[in-house]
């Protein structure tokens, strides 16, 4: 079967599973989301983060583009960013890159991607942050994989600079922001530990928003 089709015939066998399982899921399911996490990850078909760690439906705010990025400028991530905060109260928020990553590599290519080139210029910009750390690379491999942690790292910190999550984390405690990498060949997801506290601390000088107290 054509795979177009194979989608509904699936989409049955799931809706029936479902309520096999509980015959109110969809009654329970229709009447609201209170999701603990955002998930903000790649557009790549491979990386189904639901699948890959289980959540269940209500349970995670999704939100995907070519290579998980969160540009200073980009209204798409800032919404949804700002309705996971302000209105969903997430307390967690998750960027997640993957070993692989077309976009990142493709941002390294010395060539016209045309209407790519714009949203590329990001990951050009986070490779430009880190120069000297990658340059020091000499293995071309580990130099993608470097860059693909450091984009999440800066992508980290571009919504750690955003007015409503200074705000909401000041005032309640959260969320909290972290950075993890999927490993395709492994299937592993890799948290970077990334220091939320010690990042919210480093950029307060500049890009407090003089939102609340400053982070202790």
């Amino acid at each position: 079967m054509e795979l177009y089709k194979e989608v509904f015939e699936n989409n049955k066998k799931w809706v029936n599973a479902r309520k096999a399982e509980d015959a109110h899921f969809f009654e329970d399911l229709a009447q609201g989301q209170s999701p603990e996490i955002l998930y903000i990850g790649c557009s790549d078909s491979r990386v189904t983060i639901e699948e890959m760690t289980g959540v269940k439906p209500g349970q995670m705010f999704v939100h995907r583009n070519i290579a998980n990025l969160v540009p200073n400028n980009d209204n798409s991530s800032a919404a949804v960013v700002e309705y996971a905060v302000a209105y969903l109260n997430v307390k967690h928020i998750v960027v997640c890159g993957h070993y692989n990553c077309g976009g990142i590599k493709a941002a390294m290519q010395p060539q016209d991607l045309g209407i790519l080139n714009p949203w590329l210029r990001n990951i050009r910009d986070v490779y430009r942050l880190h120069k000297s750390t990658l340059a020091s690379i000499t293995n071309d491999e580990e130099r993608y994989r470097k860059l693909v942690e450091v984009n999440v790292e800066e992508q980290c910190i571009n919504i750690i600079k955003m007015a409503v999550v200074q705000k909401h984390y000041l005032e309640r405690g959260y969320p909290t922001v972290h950075g993890w990498v999927f490993d395709i060949q492994s299937g592993k997801l890799i948290d970077l530990r990334i220091n939320f506290l010690k990042k919210l601390r480093g950029i307060q000088e500049i890009y407090d928003l003089g939102t609340t107290q400053q982070v202790k």
